[in-house]
């Protein structure tokens, strides 16, 4: 019998399966629910803060952070913000939950309080309130491009006038091509199909259409992994907003 060719040229490379990871006692106790997030623990969640502020996030302002993990971010962010205007989601219950035991100091929990968070697979950010501002730390770069307009989609619906959001990815050059596989330094490899994802700028610019947000790429802001940043400003009044079709 004649053999039919194989070519399988990612064979061995499993995708992340980051929203069905259920952390043991033992791995909590070891720090997994840091590295799970992507590690960088101290400056990275600084950093984001950081950011932020120079933005213009105000303490009084009313904050959502989408992908909120382990509060890696977080605690710095509910430091900063006046009691109760940190919300955040999350699609592992048990990163977020090993974060708020673990990571969170008494003082902490008491300005965040638990009806404020949720684990949710379909970025479900309707708390019944509108946000000022809102953060997606490397939550593209782990879903697809529908899932990208679906996070962007239903953030719309829940921001003030003029609130923004701000996501990173990973941007390809543009001499990649479609089907490359690309390393990182660390030998990480980056897929534009698959778990974790590389797009193109006008990819992310496609999911932010047919919504109520102008987009803005603001590229470089010093991700350890060289994620670029985009900023998405929130229009009132917008008949788009109704529908992404």
């Amino acid at each position: 019998m004649d053999q039919i060719e194989k070519v399988f040229e990612a064979d061995g490379i499993k995708d992340p399966n980051y929203a069905g990871k259920e952390l043991s006692e033992a791995e909590i106790a070891s720090g997994t629910h840091r590295r799970w997030v992507g590690g960088h623990w101290d400056e990275q969640g600084q950093r984001q803060l950081e950011f932020l502020k120079s933005v213009g996030l105000l303490p009084q302002h009313r904050f959502i952070d989408i992908g909120c993990g382990s509060f890696r971010a977080g605690r710095h962010l509910i430091d900063y913000l006046d009691a109760g205007n940190y919300y955040g989601i999350d699609a592992n219950h048990s990163v977020m939950r090993a974060g708020y035991d673990r990571e969170l100091s008494d003082e902490q929990r008491r300005k965040l309080p638990v009806e404020n968070l949720r684990a949710t697979d379909r970025f479900g950010v309707d708390f019944g309130t509108l946000f000022d501002f809102a953060i997606a730390q490397s939550v593209f770069t782990h879903v697809n491009l529908n899932m990208i307009r679906l996070c962007l989609y239903r953030t719309s619906k829940v921001m003030t006038p003029g609130g923004r959001l701000y996501a990173t990815a990973f941007i390809g050059r543009k001499a990649r091509s479609l089907d490359e596989i690309y390393r990182t330094k660390r030998g990480r490899p980056k897929f534009y199909e698959r778990n974790c994802y590389w797009y193109y700028r006008k990819d992310i610019e496609w999911a932010a259409a047919k919504t109520a947000w102008n987009t803005r790429y603001i590229g470089d802001w010093g991700h350890p992994a060289n994620q670029k940043m985009f900023e998405f400003e929130q229009r009132s009044g917008e008949d788009d907003a109704a529908s992404p079709g």
